[in-house]
Parts: structure tokens; sequence; C-alpha cells
């Protein structure tokens, strides 16, 4: 059952948080250094620690979820939980571009402080097809 369609939102969010980060970068900074996500490991500050983190755990979630299509109950939870990261992940991301150094350090937002909303977006589309397996089973369980 993994030809199904959440199977590939699924996928296709694991694959936009694993893989766009090492793509594409978070902010450029005015010396015209391009700071990516695992760029920030580097960082003392233990809030920016967390931003490749949440990005790897939102892949690892996800991946995590293509394989349990026998569970749907527990996928489903799984792309709630998956959405609340990233939802987590840009509200970080988004505090820290306001906040860091006055944003006076910060010359360019990048295109990977948009990756955790095309992250929701796949994993509610995901969501609603699980759903929608869900509601067919038990209405074919009725009628048994």
């Amino acid at each position: 059952m993994i030809q199904r369609i959440q199977s590939v939102y699924l996928f296709l969010a694991a694959l936009v948080s694993g893989g766009l980060i090492y793509v594409f970068n978070l902010w450029t900074l005015k010396t015209g250094v391009q700071v990516m996500a695992f760029d920030l490991l580097s960082n003392e500050s233990i809030l920016l620690k967390t931003i490749p983190f949440s990005y790897l755990l939102s892949a690892l979630l996800s991946f995590i979820a293509i394989f349990i299509f026998k569970n749907r109950q527990l996928q489903f939870v799984l792309g709630r939980l998956n959405m609340l990261i990233n939802l987590y992940l840009l509200g970080v991301l988004i505090y820290v571009s306001q906040t860091i150094s006055g944003e006076m350090s910060i010359s360019e937002k990048g295109i990977g402080m948009f990756i955790p909303t095309i992250a929701v977006l796949l994993l509610v589309m995901a969501n609603r097809a699980i759903k929608k397996d869900e509601d067919l089973v038990k209405s074919v369980d009725r009628l048994r």
C-alpha cells in the first residue's frame, strides 16, 4: 500500500524538509555570507541550534509515516505532530530573522525560510488523504 497518494505527499514532505536545506540558504548576511541550516550548529544560541534538528526531525517523521500504512491512526497522528514541528520551525525562523542583531546583520532572507510552509501544505494534503482512506474503511465495515 505504499503506492497511495498520501505516501507520495509524505515522501515529498520528507524530501522538502530533509533535502532542500542543503540547497537553499536561510538568509544572507550583509557581508555576503549565505547561512545554511547546518551552519547554525556552530552558533552559541540554543534556539538557533534547534533549527537544523527540527528540519531533520520533520524529515524523519515524514519518512517513518510512509511505512506505517497499516496503522492509519498512527500515521495521521505523526502527520499532525510533524505539522506542529514545522509550525514551530516556521515561528523560530520568523522570530530569529526579526530579532537577530536588531535585523542589522541579515541583509536578505533566503528561500530556505519557506521550506516549513511547503512541508505543512504537503502534510495537510497527506492527512486529508489518510482521513479519506480511514472513512472509506469505516464505511465498508458498516456494511458488513
